[in-house]
């Protein structure tokens, strides 16, 4: 893809060349597009994500069926997609699974594009050498490399058994492909964290490892979200200062903010249980039953402890469907 003037690129000297890899360099990233989506103003998501969202899609079947992270999509009313040739095609967003955090966009046209065969991310090891390639060839794409395989939980009620951190970082992977050295795709780029390495603290990206969408894909693409009951959810955005969980946010009109949950309360106690931090706190959410459960909670407010009992809720209540004009 030639480069257009004013364009960015990443320096030569870090992007992939083809003789590095066991593969057909070209080909391979070609089955990454740009998605660019528009999402209405009034949408549950708008203030928090905005409504003008851009990143990447990697087509994963023959029939131009594109994974992406689903933030990108969220409540979307319109998607297009755009190839390393330059086709533009627009897209449907036709599921989103918050749990893993996978988005799948059905492409209306034909894209022309080859689907990246799909990998395992428990075959890649800790100082593994990979590619991470957002849309625009080895222009916009990076030797990278795996530096940790752990754990993550995210403040907005999102848990990942084992996720992949790789840096260099850069801060617009989201929906980008992680691709091993023979070729395959390993994961999706999901967000910018900071990790502690050893001693240090280092700059990298959070990867969805792709083992996670094979239980659920079929699901997706006919019903449009795994059959599966959703995850209770509290609209409760906490974040560990320290020892302490702490609340940063909550979710307008959610299920926390209606119990009377203030932002600056710190978690003691869910279920009569102190969480051993962010993950061990969102499962014991999980563990107290389906949605509409009551979950229990101990606050500690400045000096003073409440104790809290929320209804949960299903966060899909709260977003918009998406809908074919």
């Amino acid at each position: 893809m030639a480069k257009k003037e004013g364009e960015w690129a990443f320096p030569v000297e870090m992007r992939p060349r083809p003789e590095e890899w066991r593969f057909d360099l070209e080909r391979v990233l070609d089955s990454v597009v740009s998605l660019r989506a528009e999402i209405p103003e009034d949408a549950f998501t708008a203030q928090v994500l905005g409504t003008l969202r851009a990143g990447s899609g990697v087509v994963i079947r023959d029939d131009g069926l594109v994974l992406t992270i689903g933030y990108l999509i969220t409540e979307a009313s319109t998607i297009w997609l755009t190839t390393n040739k330059g086709n533009v095609v627009g897209g449907f967003p036709l599921a989103y699974d918050q749990a893993t955090g996978f988005g799948l966009v059905h492409p209306l046209g034909k894209l022309g594009v080859r689907a990246i065969e799909r990998g395992s991310a428990s075959s890649v090891r800790v100082g593994e050498n990979v590619v991470m390639a957002g849309h625009g060839g080895t222009q916009h794409s990076l030797k990278a490399t795996v530096f940790a395989k752990r754990e993550f939980a995210g403040y907005w009620e999102y848990v990942l058994d084992e996720a992949l951190f790789t840096a260099p970082a850069h801060p617009q992977w989201g929906g980008a492909a992680l691709i091993s050295a023979d070729g395959k795709l390993l994961g999706i780029g999901s967000l910018l964290v900071q990790e502690k390495v050893d001693a240090s603290t280092l700059q990298g990206n959070m990867i969805v490892p792709i083992d996670t969408l094979a239980p659920v894909l079929d699901d997706m693409v006919k019903l449009g979200r795994p059959n599966r009951p959703p995850r209770p959810w509290l609209g409760l955005y906490v974040t560990e200062a320290g020892p302490r969980l702490v609340v940063a946010g909550l979710a307008p009109d959610g299920p926390a903010e209606k119990a009377g949950i203030k932002v600056g309360d710190a978690v003691l106690e869910i279920a009569g249980a102190k969480p051993a931090g962010l993950a061990d706190l969102f499962r014991r959410v999980w563990a107290c039953g389906a949605v509409g459960a009551r979950v229990p909670l101990r606050l500690l407010r400045e000096t003073t402890t409440k104790e809290v009992v929320v209804t949960s809720g299903d966060r899909n209540d709260f977003l918009k469907k998406p809908h074919l004009h």
